[in-house]
């Protein structure tokens, strides 16, 4: 099956799932379900295309003459507004949890490291896609130079905004953690990210949909288990409304 037919299938199969969230998201039984149906999608996708599968990046030509804003369009809190204020100059984005070596990590560092710019398509479960180019430092940096504990299967990555009251949270797998096009992005189409589009840095994983692209990085942790992190379900969206924590595409 090439890469193209494997993405429409599994956007197709996440689109009929997703289509009722809401919904499903407050019947357990039917949350039962789906969750069941996000691990049989984990698993299918990681059979088909193991761990090294690549996104399909596009030419500069193709890029989106508009990228629409996804989720939370800004955190709008006091300690958020006072980094928009001055830049980010004394943001850190922090490294964690089960690591030998927890960092602390200026976006000026980010932006001195090795970086790797790619064109993809962001798949929004809204039912809008828009391309764009993305740069940054390659998640796979920091977790080398974090140094996870044998014991570490997960990276949770906590955000600045909130929604409903609820902190916004998103996580990945050490698959989609190491892998090549996995991305700490700081810019969009050559230019630093703006408020909109997450500020100062996001998570580009682009073989999943839009909802796991976490905006607002403030800190990374890596863990055992997903089990103590807001609802257990993985996310601030799979709590809250019963998405797949797995998306792939």
């Amino acid at each position: 099956m090439s890469l193209v037919t494997r993405r429409g299938l599994f956007v197709a199969g996440a689109g009929g799932l997703l289509a009722g969230c809401d919904a499903v998201g407050r019947n357990p039984t039917a949350k039962s379900i789906l969750m069941k149906d996000s691990d049989f999608h984990y698993r299918l996708q990681r059979l088909i295309g193991g761990g090294h599968s690549l996104a399909r990046e596009f030419r500069p030509e193709q890029r989106s003459p508009v990228f629409r804003v996804n989720g939370t369009a800004n955190p709008n809190t006091q300690d958020y507004n006072a980094h928009v204020a001055n830049r980010f100059a004394e943001w850190r984005l922090r490294f964690d949890g089960l690591v030998r070596r927890p960092l602390s990590v200026s976006l000026a560092q980010l932006q001195q490291m090795p970086q790797r710019a790619q064109i993809t398509r962001h798949d929004c479960v809204e039912g809008w896609s828009a391309i764009g180019k993305w740069q940054g430092p390659r998640l796979a940096t920091l977790v080398d130079a974090a140094q996870l504990l044998p014991s570490a299967r997960f990276l949770v990555f906590h955000c600045a905004d909130s929604i409903n009251g609820r902190p916004y949270y998103e996580s990945i797998d050490l698959v989609d953690a190491l892998h090549p096009q996995t991305l700490l992005a700081w810019a969009l189409n050559d230019k630093p990210l703006n408020v909109g589009h997450g500020a100062p840095l996001r998570l580009r994983v682009e073989r999943q949909l839009g909802y796991k692209q976490a905006k607002y990085i403030m800190r990374i942790q890596a863990t055992d288990s997903l089990a103590g992190f807001g609802d257990g379900n993985g996310g601030y969206w799979e709590d809250a409304s019963g998405y797949e924590w797995y998306a792939g595409i």
